[in-house]
This record gives structure tokens, sequence and C-alpha cells, in this order.
């Protein structure tokens, strides 16, 4: 039997696409519903690996985690991870398969790197095997809730697209507009989508979904009228802008600096002092979503910085993980920053490097796959030597340290020999500097909290780990708040006679320039 489907578009980046299918998800599963998510295609640095090994978004993956089911790599079976504003990693079916420019991928000349499967291909040989993804697992599950990318009014891309109305109009999905009110204009957005599309297209539009409002809805309510008079098309509901949810972002690309990435809403501490976290705000910084389990922790501030001298008060300092680490090591050494990291060992003061800031703590990079700048000299914080492979390392490795049980994943080309040092995960630690491949680890309670008193020693801060933080508690909460924006501001009803029957048929065509 085929289960339904919706696919979620948005009129720009930022919408809250990811935000609405992961609420779409824990709605339908709260309700008895088997379900899944989807994204034929996604651009992110922040990724995740399936239990299967395979790479996958994280957004799809906390979007099954609102599903209540395992990620795998059906659920976003191409990945483009960028590692410059023209060229991209393309990960197809959780493996990588090359690099490829963005003309390349797009339909002009520009192919992928010697001896690679795509071989100069294009993003629309990708299509079939996106398409049979979204289709074994409508023929799985009770409904598949897709997401678009960026605006399905991109029209210089509409030829090639495989996420948004390609997708959609190939597998016969009924779209559901999601516009950021926050941002404004959200009343053109709707109706320029829907003008610029093909009729063919238009045919599939079923309506909108406000996103991020503040204020009287009433206020809004002759708007959504007029709106509906103009394109024929329905507000399947307004969902209120809503604090500190958390969810994980998906463009590492677009992260802007000192704060605006996430700055924690700080919980008063358990002890007498707060412990406050500097992330080096590296270029290409992928996975920054590992120092959320931090910011969850009452007590600890987290921010993101790109000076030397905002690292002065700093308890701890996180070099996070990065697509470039030669140019990241370069941005670092650039900025003084480098200097400070190391002013910071020498007086015994923490620093944490997380696989691409693990790499760059080393004493030796030779890189002749993602730089290709051969042999680079690291900051030789860690006694650690690392060599670029070709083939990439993806794993789910479990294990302990600081006499605590811990999980975490690996995404990286880097083989790190470790030559000395106390072992610590795969890595060591050399005084008060760690460095690991290991994204997620952090989420393990146990040791979040042990690694914590560790740094409040060596920082002689009175500060004291909660006892009980429990971080899958925290983004399980989170997972159902975003069920309740959808059950309490949606059409509940209405979306789910969409999800099961499909797009409805009669819907007037929208010409562009109209009214």
């Amino acid at each position: 039997m085929r289960g339904g489907g919706l696919l979620v578009a948005g009129t720009t980046s930022d919408a809250g696409k990811s935000v609405v299918t992961a609420g779409i998800c824990r709605w339908l599963v709260r309700k008895g519903l088997k379900v899944a998510p989807f994204k034929g295609q996604n651009m992110s640095l922040n990724s995740f690996v399936t239990r299967e090994g395979a790479e996958i978004g994280r957004a799809q993956a906390m979007q099954a985690q609102a599903a209540r089911v395992e990620p795998t790599a059906l659920m976003n079976p191409v990945l483009l991870k960028p590692g410059s504003d023209r060229s991209s990693q393309v990960v197809l079916m959780g493996k990588p398969v090359g690099e490829l420019s963005a003309r390349g991928f797009f339909g002009g000349p520009g192919g992928s790197s010697p001896g690679t499967a795509l071989r100069g291909g294009r993003q629309k040989e990708l299509f079939e095997p996106v398409l049979a993804c979204l289709e074994e697992l409508r023929s799985t599950y009770d409904a598949v809730i897709c997401e678009g990318a960026g605006s399905p009014a991109e029209i210089n891309l509409r030829r090639t697209d495989i996420v948004n109305m390609g997708i959609a109009r190939a597998a016969r999905l009924p779209v559901v507009v999601v516009g950021d009110i926050d941002r404004g204009g959200v009343f053109a957005q709707f109706f320029g989508t829907t003008a610029l599309l093909a009729p063919e297209d238009q045919e599939l539009i079923a309506g909108y979904l406000v996103n991020k409002f503040r204020g009287d809805v009433t206020l809004l309510e002759p708007g959504l009228d007029m709106l509906h008079g103009l394109t024929g098309r329905r507000t399947f509901g307004v969902l209120p802008y809503a604090h500190g949810l958390g969810i994980d972002e998906e463009d590492g690309l677009r992260v802007s600096l000192r704060g605006a990435v996430r700055e924690s809403v700080v919980a008063p501490p358990v002890g007498e002092d707060v412990l406050r976290v500097a992330v080096c705000a590296v270029p290409l910084m992928s996975n920054f979503t590992d120092v959320d389990a931090l910011a969850a922790e009452p007590g600890v501030v987290v921010r993101f910085v790109d000076r030397a001298e905002e690292l002065v008060d700093a308890d701890l300092v996180v070099v996070p993980g990065t697509r470039g680490t030669v140019k990241a090591l370069a941005w670092l050494r650039e900025r003084g920053l480098a200097d400070a990291l190391a002013r910071r060992a020498a007086e015994g003061r923490p620093v944490l490097g997380i696989c691409g800031g693990f790499q760059v703590l080393g004493e030796h990079i030779e890189d002749e796959v993602e730089s290709r700048a051969g042999s680079v000299d690291g900051l030789g914080l860690l006694p650690v030597r690392v060599r670029f492979a070709r083939e990439k390392t993806l794993a789910r490795p479990v294990g302990s340290a600081l006499g605590e049980p811990v999980e975490g994943y690996e995404i990286h080309h880097g083989v790190a020999e470790v030559r000395g040092g106390e072992p610590f995960l795969d890595g060591c630690r050399v005084g008060s500097v760690w460095g690991t491949h290991w994204h997620g680890s952090l989420e393990s309670d146990g040791f979040r909290r042990a690694f914590l008193r560790e740094v409040a020693t060596a920082a002689g801060r009175r500060f004291v780990p909660a006892p009980d933080t429990s971080f899958g508690a925290l983004r399980e909460e989170q997972l159902d708040r975003l069920g309740d924006l959808i059950e309490e501001h949606a059409d509940t009803d209405a979306l789910l006679r969409l999800i099961e029957e499909g797009a409805p048929s009669g819907l007037p065509f929208v010409p562009p320039g109209a009214p």
C-alpha cells in the first residue's frame, strides 16, 4: 500500500521548513501513524551518521527522531557539503562520490574530481535514485513528510530540480508553502512564489502556512482572506514565534558570528560560578551542534567568537569541526587566535578540539585531498600527526572516557596518528588540552558532567554540573513543542486530509503580475 505524502516548501531559506516538517512528523506519530521524513537533496555542513554507516543531514536525523524512527540514507539520498562558495562534496546514499562545482551540478560545465562516481555528472542524473528512495519510503510508511530546499520559485534551477516541485510533480505530492512573517513581506512571498510557478506546478500548491507570528492573529486574518481571494488557496495555520527551540541548524555556511548563531540562555548555576565557553567560529564550520549539550547545562554560557580578545574570559575554548581544516588553521593564525590558544595551553587553561578542530591542534597535517595544500604545520598543542585519506571515515563509535560511557559519530577524511599524551576517546589529552574526532560525545550525560568538572577545576571555577540534566529528554521536550505548535495552531484535520488524499483539484492558475 502506498503511503500518503506532503511536501513542505518555503518562500525562502530559513522560512521554517525543517521545524514545520519535524512538527508534522511528531504530530502524526502521536496520532499513531507510522511516518518518515524525507529531503531529496540537502546542502549542509551539519551532518550525522546513521547506524548503517551513511552520512545524512542532521536536520533529517532530527526529523526522524521527531517521527520516532531510526534515520536512514533513504531519508536524505543526496547531501551536498560545501567546500567553498562554488563547489561541494556530493554524498550519494550516505557515501561521498566526488567534488562538483555549482555550475557542473546544476547543468553547466564543471565536472567532479577524477575517478569519482559522478564523473562530471549533473543534478538531473540523481533524480531517479531520489524518486526511488521516496517511493520506497511511501511503500513502508503511512505518511512521508518531505522538506523542500530554498524556494520552489527559483526558476533558474527548475529544469534540474529534484527537491522542490520536480519531486512533487513526479510523486504527485501536495505542497504547503511556509513563510516567515517575522521577516516581513509574507503576503508578497506567498503570492509571488505561486505566480512564478508553471501551471502544472501550481496545481500542486494546496496552500500556505504562516510561521513566526507575533501579536494578535485577528489582525492578520483579513490579509489571509485577501490572499485566498487572490490565489484561490487557503492558509492552513498561523504558527506563533517560539523562543528557545534549539533545533539543529542546517546550513553551516550561513552562520553569522559573535552570538547570532546560538547564545545560550543560561539557567541558574548549581554551584557558585557560571562556566563560560567560547567556540571559535572557523570557516566552513561543521557540526557546531556539538556544543548544544553544553548550552543545555544550567550555569553554562556558550558563545561563538572570531577574535582573540574574546578568549580572555573563557573557561573553555572549543575548536569545532570544519570542512576546511587547513583553511581553518590559516584563519586561526591570521586572527591571532592560534597564539591565544597556545597561551591558554601553556597556562593550563582548557581547550577542546573536535574533528577538524582536533586536527589543527596537532603537530603536522598532510593534505592532498581536502585542500591539496600538502604538508602544513599544525598548532603543536597535541602530539598528533594527521594524514588526509581519500576514503572518508563514517562510524558510530562507543567507548568510555573519564570513567563514563560515551557514544559519538565520526565524519572525517583526516587519519590521526596519536604519538603521546593520555588517551581520550580516539584522540588524546595533554594537560588541559583535549582532542577527539567524535562528534556528539557531549550528548552522553555522565561524560559531559565529568568533563565539565575537569574544566571547572582547571579553570579555577566553583562550578558544579547539574546532577540530572538529560540532553535526550530536553531534545524530546523540544520535539514535543514542535508537535504542539502544529496541533494547536494549524488546521490539522485539513492537513491530514491533504496528506491522505493528495492535492485538491480545480485550484485556479495565478498568472505572473496578477492581480
